[in-house]
């Protein structure tokens, strides 16, 4: 273990599946929002996230990032401004993108999104598996491939994903009403559920169990981005916003929590930008699909709001990064990717 000079004793740890810098530094696309292919009821979707400036459009888009994040914690990513942020994996797509950041380096046999047990241990298992953190690990996920990727099985940790409902010790009424209203609301895809549940089951949790790792991984702004449903994956994005400020000022209010909690949030992946059409697309073959982003937001970490110009950054130092805020030094089977120092006051990790 580290010598734990920092505050952080809890880390909430989120992914935005497939969410572009693109939206993130400069709100709603014109190319796309003003196209009746991809926006329908243009009317509304422009009066809740058009606006002249780039800078009015991202604080329409996702405020509490916009205005909580930019001052009180960093945001790197932006491609235009030498935000450096990068895949180290060569795929542009899911597993193997979330394979990196979890695990901390590059497994050249996680190469498809099949339902694989993971062979490599991820940060969660690992400091599951640390002396007074076992039972305070948890996963809840949009994506039901997270049941592979975190290797539920083999890492004992709770992982609640897809079209599974959440059974824990203390359920109470709520719990109940969303493990029924899941499956009687249709879902249009096979391997995911709403983002809303994800959330709420996460809440609950949060609340009756105080984790001290809680890793959540919402989905749907990567399903609308592939039926090219831009309206869909506007709100979709303004919605995680919304849940990401709910987790935080509860965070901010209770005991356990309040100053001694970072929240560390990133993508799996980019998408292309090249034509009109390329946005709903992602892979090793797309040109873009390697730029993705990071926001974090704790009492480690300096308020330097957008960062400029950053060192490169990549998703495999994730892993370490997490560890770090934990007090812990991360190390696996492989050298893994190394802390990001910049996310620290105190920079010698």
């Amino acid at each position: 273990m580290l010598n734990a000079k920092g505050k952080t004793r809890n880390v909430i740890f989120i992914t935005f599946d497939g969410l572009r810098w693109q939206e993130v530094f400069y709100g709603a696309d014109s190319l796309l929002i003003n196209n009746d292919e991809y926006t329908k009821e243009r009317n509304q979707i422009l009066e809740d996230y058009w606006a002249d400036t780039p800078q009015t459009r991202r604080e329409k888009l996702m405020p509490f990032f916009w205005s909580t994040i930019n001052t009180e914690g960093q945001i790197y990513g932006n491609v235009r401004k030498g935000g450096a942020v990068t895949l180290a994996n060569p795929h542009g797509f899911s597993y193997p993108g979330f394979s990196e950041m979890l695990v901390g380096y590059v497994d050249s046999t996680r190469d498809s999104n099949d339902r694989e047990n993971n062979p490599n241990v991820t940060i969660l298992e690992y400091v599951h598996n640390q002396p007074g953190f076992r039972g305070k690990v948890a996963a809840f996920c949009s994506w039901d491939v997270f049941d592979f990727i975190i290797n539920e099985e083999r890492s004992g940790i709770l992982v609640n994903s897809g079209m599974e409902p959440f059974e824990g010790k203390y359920n109470g009424p709520k719990i109940g009403l969303l493990n029924e209203i899941m499956f009687q609301i249709p879902v249009p895809w096979k391997s995911v559920r709403y983002d809303a549940i994800t959330h709420h089951f996460a809440m609950d949790y949060l609340k009756q169990h105080k984790p001290k790792l809680l890793y959540i991984a919402y989905d749907e702004t990567d399903e609308y981005a592939h039926e090219g449903k831009y309206d869909q994956y506007l709100i979709a994005t303004n919605l995680l916003d919304e849940y990401i400020a709910e987790l935080w000022n509860w965070t901010q209010k209770n005991y356990h929590y309040k100053n001694k909690t970072t929240i560390l949030i990133t993508t799996d992946h980019g998408r292309g930008h090249e034509t009109i059409d390329a946005w709903r697309n992602h892979g090793s073959l797309v040109t873009g699909a390697e730029h993705v982003w990071m926001a974090v937001l704790g009492p480690d970490t300096p308020p330097m709001g957008e960062v400029l110009d950053n060192e490169p950054m990549t998703s495999s130092q994730v892993a370490a990064t997490i560890g770090a805020f934990l007090g812990f030094e991360y190390s696996n089977e492989q050298p893994v990717g190394p802390v990001m120092n910049s996310m620290f006051y105190d920079t010698k990790r």
